[in-house]
Parts: C-alpha cells; sequence; structure tokens
C-alpha cells in the first residue's frame, strides 16, 4: 500500500508560472512585478491573483499592461521585482538591467529580455479591495514572440524558452524540460 503524506489545504498548483506584470505607473514610469497566482481563464483571457502593490495602483489608472514569462536568464531580476515594491524604491526597474520598449498593442511596458509576452487589457477585477487586492481578469490583446524563439512552423517553442515554474511546496524556481509527447495524439493509443 502506498503511503501518501497529508499537507492540508495549499495553494499547490503545479506548474505554476513565474508572471511578471507590467503597467506604466501613473507619471508613464514602467514597472514590473512577479506574480506566481495565474493562468487561463478563457480563450483570449486570463486570471491572475493579485494582493495590493504599486501594480494595482497602476492598473487603476491604466487598464492596460504586459505578461511576461520569467526564464533561467531572467530569473534573479525577476524575483526581485517580486520582493522590491516600487513604493519604497524608485529606481527598482533601472536595477534589473532590462530592456525596456512600449508595447506594440497597448498602452504599457514591453520588457524585450523576455521570449514571451502578452499584451492586455483589464476587464474585470473580481472582489477587489484596496488592502487586499483582487482577482484580475484580462483580455489578451495579444501575444508577442522573440522570433529566435520559434519553432520551424513559426510558433512559439517553449524548449527554446528556459521558462521556469515556481515550486511553492520548496520556494525554488525550476526549469521546464523538455517534451515527452503530443497532446490531443497519444491518448489515443488507449482507444
Amino acid at each position: 500500500m502506498i503511503t501518501m503524506k497529508s499537507f492540508g489545504s495549499k495553494p499547490w498548483m503545479l506548474p505554476q508560472p513565474v508572471l511578471i506584470i507590467g503597467p506604466y505607473d501613473s507619471e508613464g514610469r514602467p514597472n514590473a512585478m512577479n506574480a506566481a497566482w495565474g493562468g487561463t481563464w478563457d480563450m483570449k483571457e486570463i486570471i491572475i491573483s493579485l494582493s495590493s502593490h504599486a501594480t494595482t495602483d497602476n492598473l487603476a489608472v491604466n487598464d492596460t499592461f504586459t505578461v511576461a514569462f520569467a526564464t533561467v536568464e531572467t530569473m534573479v531580476a525577476a524575483d526581485f521585482v517580486g520582493i522590491v515594491s516600487a513604493k519604497k524604491d524608485p529606481d527598482k526597474m533601472a536595477k534589473t538591467g532590462w530592456t525596456i520598449e512600449k508595447a506594440p498593442n497597448v498602452n504599457a511596458p514591453l520588457f524585450t529580455d523576455f521570449p514571451m509576452t502578452m499584451e492586455c487589457r483589464v476587464k474585470q477585477k473580481i472582489d477587489e479591495d484596496r488592502n487586499t487586492g483582487y482577482y484580475l481578469v484580462a483580455d489578451v490583446v495579444n501575444v508577442l514572440c522573440d522570433e529566435k524563439y520559434l519553432d520551424d512552423e513559426g510558433n512559439p517553442d517553449i524548449e527554446k524558452m528556459h521558462i521556469i515554474t515556481y515550486d511553492p511546496t520548496r520556494y525554488k524556481y525550476v526549469q521546464l524540460g523538455t517534451t515527452v509527447g503530443t497532446a490531443f495524439h497519444d491518448g489515443a493509443q488507449l482507444k
């Protein structure tokens, strides 16, 4: 018999993305924060759980932002923007060393050091509370991918990107691995 250890109720949905949320502040300065509690909401929507941050203040004055996927190469600065608030460190973005441009389809910063970025617009804020934050539902306006991370068919190649995931059980970042199968195909073996 297999013995299973019980941990009680934990937010351990695996894998958890390491999302870099990029809005402009009220002065038009770029900001970024690290968020792990997010995912697909619908075919063209995402949801992110945000506690109260400078980012939530920024989204109150500008309803567009970017979402980049952290990588092995961006990990240190991605962690930094998660532990340092723009409210306390006005030079936060300069310390990341990231190249920042204006996103082409939304009024938000594009961090070009990341291989893939979603341009988003706020659709809804669920259970909004100024002190605790909210669940952010956003329309995905566009997805941008650096061409060096495309496969032979011209689609994003996740293996080339070195995307990381957050391990909430050990407070670690883990690089996503290699392809092991084909979705909507391999299960047909059991028909």
